[in-house]
């Protein structure tokens, strides 16, 4: 198959717009020709998933962009890296690897990317728009961008994702084209639920994560939701548990005001049923840890906290008013920690344990004081990821249950 390139690719290609745009432009190239891509076309903006640090060849690619004088062509924002720039006492890290994960993540901002450093992005003033083509990284960016936002991504990884922002194109194929975006699996929700928990858009995120494989799932009778960040954490669950990158929830999301139009007119492929114990059975796979036992510490934002998140999260400190020294580590976007600062929102807060986290993330980077105890937590990806990459026991909860948790010391869950 060929790929119809414009005379402004063959450009770049050919290294009149410098020997940065004409790498990247070749790395696209062959990309698309090996996903079967007929054409490139125009983004808006990119999400760039590479700034964590995982080794000398990730800082040495964006080294070598930097020194051939690349700039990105769009807006571009930056996912988490491995330091949290805000609050540089606080990551646990050697020297030896300290220095290059700084160093990954002013790297790209000498390519002109946005200095945001947050997985979600769609939670700053770089938020795209319904039907505008992106190239974003980052999972649970990409599925809230598709489904919530109406935005079009494929599920771009290291290094692509960098490769369409210094070009500004992307491969014409996947999520990008109208005719891939129609559901192919039903899930019938059957759990009357007049305020959802946000426990249930996880348990839902994960069922369909698991079961969908690399079809779009389209949720009928899904709860109307209290705010968009109940469906971030049944995406993010959806990415952690599988594949997913666009979900239709029927009469919520902008592509699935029927289930006519989620499954574009066709019949699905597969209908599955899911009851209140379905979600309850995959809920208590995030964690076998019973109540009552000693509790560590609690991690929230994961998916980065939203401004709305914190206005929920600082009335619960108050009224539980936690003060036995366990700490409560809240992921947040520099931009959202910010606001919250501006307005005095956390003035006083950490006499409650409160300890903001920015630019990156509790699971990813050494920065919980102890690991030896019960990590509580109400993000069904930080239940997932957390015991394999930093080695804690997770006990998962609704956000109210870890707060009470944290100020009884031990793991409480509501009705206990």
């Amino acid at each position: 198959m060929t790929l119809e390139l414009t005379a402004q690719d063959k450009s770049m290609l050919d290294g009149e717009q410098g020997p940065s745009a004409a790498a990247a432009m070749k790395i696209l190239v062959a990309f698309s020709k090996a996903i079967g891509a007929r054409s490139l076309l125009d983004i808006s903006g990119a999400h760039i998933d590479g700034c964590l640090y995982h080794g000398k060849a990730g800082l040495d690619f964006v080294e070598r962009l930097v020194e051939g004088g690349g700039r990105v062509q769009v807006q571009t924002t930056l996912n988490v890296g491995s330091f949290d720039l805000i609050h540089p006492g606080m990551v646990k890290m050697p020297a030896a690897e300290e220095v290059p994960a700084r160093r990954l993540m002013k790297a790209h901002l000498e390519l002109g990317c946005q200095a945001t450093f947050t997985c979600a992005p769609y939670q700053t003033r770089f938020r795209p728009e319904s039907g505008q083509q992106i190239a974003w990284g980052e999972s649970n960016a990409i599925v809230f961008a598709n489904s919530v936002i109406g935005a079009r991504t494929n599920r771009y990884g290291d290094f692509i994702d960098l490769c369409c922002a210094m070009t500004g194109r992307a491969p014409a194929w996947g999520l990008h084209l109208s005719e891939n975006r129609r559901g192919r699996i039903l899930f019938e929700l059957d759990v009357p639920d007049p305020e959802p928990s946000d426990s249930l858009f996880v348990g839902v995120g994960l069922i369909i994560g698991q079961a969908s494989s690399d079809r779009i799932p389209v949720i009928a009778g899904l709860p109307q939701p209290r705010d968009e960040d109940q469906l971030k954490a049944l995406g993010a669950a959806a990415a952690t548990a599988g594949a997913v990158a666009l979900f239709h929830a029927v009469g919520i999301t902008p592509e699935a005001g029927t289930l006519d139009q989620a499954f574009q007119g066709m019949a699905p492929e597969e209908t599955i049923r899911i009851s209140r114990s379905d979600i309850d059975h995959a809920l208590a796979r995030l964690s076998g840890v019973p109540d009552g036992a000693p509790l560590a510490a609690v991690s929230l934002g994961t998916p980065h906290f939203s401004h709305e998140e914190w206005m929920r999260l600082l009335p619960l400190l108050r009224e539980a008013a936690p003060g036995r020294g366990i700490p409560i580590y809240v992921n947040t976007g520099r931009a959202t920690l910010a606001r919250l600062q501006e307005e005095g929102a956390l003035d006083g807060m950490e006499a409650f344990g409160l300890i903001p986290v920015a630019d990156t993330c509790t699971y990813v980077t050494s920065i919980l004081k102890r690991l030896d105890g019960v990590v509580m937590t109400n993000s069904g990806k930080w239940a997932h990821y957390a015991p394999g990459n930093i080695g804690v026991t997770v006990a998962f909860a609704e956000m109210r249950d870890c707060i009470r948790s944290a100020a009884v010391g031990h793991v409480l869950r509501s009705g206990t």
